[in-house]
């Protein structure tokens, strides 16, 4: 399917910090695909509209059913960037027959949208993509456990700079996933609900730095748990300073993915991979988004999608999306194996 045969894809929220950058990155990967900035502010939606080329600001309201926008108004697709409590968007979408995109629940959040899909299997495609920036860290994972004969033990550690924190919808994200319900862990085989000290961890910063941080719940844990046999995965959250400030420059992004298990030589390893954005974390998000937008409508990666759910891991190859990573700007950096010298219990 071509982009210039397709209706405007819908982005809600794009008019946002985050948002905006997703519809830049759509533009840069399909620069002839039509594009509609939806927003509470009509004006901030056209200025947004009016930089991304070949796309139109449109007012949104998400406590409609029809959006706000009439049921006459055609579009390919619809994304999130901002959380819809109503699920109107998600309905819109169902009754459409349009791919859709949702980016901001917590994996104790997903039940409302996997019961609309339940009830409604052949409406639409839905993909899940509410993963650490959109799948950066769980499309790597997959990618680098290639390496491994087994795979017995996954950690993800992000480091989110204080000053990298967005707009309000990224900040309010934030706050209710981190204060609402205790993150959800793999320990052992087992899965976990742990907060506070038991929540609690460390790791090291790509400088060696050592931070503090604490379990984080978005779907990468059950997403990589669904897709490997590790026995205990976990996402780790720092809100805090990166190297890259430390060093006195602007802030960066920084994720590290720890990977343990018997590599396909037979030997027991530790591995340890460093992702870094110069520029923080909305173009990564941006580039996560727009990659599930193209898949969806058949723009790379196969024919479009049949309706269904999904996650990024189900529809994108990691290592398309690894590539394009780079492309974007993301430092991926493979330190020495740690030679382990007892076999990892199971």
């Amino acid at each position: 399917m071509h982009a210039n045969v397709l209706k405007p894809v819908l982005i809600i929220g794009g008019s946002g910090v985050v948002g905006a950058q997703g519809a830049h990155a759509l533009r840069r990967l399909h620069p002839d695909l039509p594009i509609a900035i939806a927003g509470r502010d009509l004006a901030r939606a056209e200025a947004v509209a009016a930089q991304v080329g070949n796309a139109q600001g449109v007012r949104v309201d998400l406590q409609r059913a029809d959006l706000g926008l009439g049921e006459d108004t055609r579009f390919s697709a619809v994304v999130l960037f901002v959380k819809d409590d109503t699920l109107n968007s998600l309905k819109y979408a169902q009754r459409h027959g349009l791919p859709y995109i949702s980016t901001s629940s917590g994996s104790f959040e997903i039940a409302p949208e996997v019961a609309r899909h339940l009830r409604h299997p052949a409406a639409a495609p839905i993909l899940l993509a509410s993963h650490w920036l959109a799948g950066a860290a769980t499309l790597p994972v997959l990618h680098f456990a290639q390496d491994f004969r087994r795979l017995d033990t996954i950690r993800i550690a992000a480091l989110l700079d204080e000053q990298d924190m967005g707009g309000p919808a990224a900040a309010a994200d934030y706050e209710r996933l981190t204060s609402a319900a205790a993150a959800q862990i793999l320990e052992h085989g087992r899965w976990r609900w742990v907060r506070d000290a038991a929540a609690a961890s460390r790791f090291l910063s790509v400088d060696g730095t050592q931070v503090e941080a604490a379990a984080y719940s978005p779907m990468d844990v059950v997403t990589l748990a669904a897709a490997t046999d590790a026995h205990s995965i976990r996402l780790d959250l720092a809100l805090g300073e990166t190297a890259s400030r430390r060093r006195g420059e602007a802030f960066s992004t920084e994720i590290v993915i720890e990977l343990e298990g018997e590599r396909r030589d037979g030997a027991w390893v530790r591995s340890r991979h460093e992702l870094v954005h110069p520029q923080g974390q909305a173009p990564i998000t941006a580039l996560g988004i727009a990659l599930g937008i193209e898949r969806l409508l058949g723009l790379a990666g196969g024919a479009a999608v049949a309706p269904g759910l999904y996650t990024p891991d189900g529809l994108i190859d990691p290592a398309y999306h690894l590539q394009r990573l780079a492309e974007f700007g993301v430092r991926i950096e493979r330190k020495p194996d740690l030679v382990l010298a007892e076999p990892i219990a199971a």
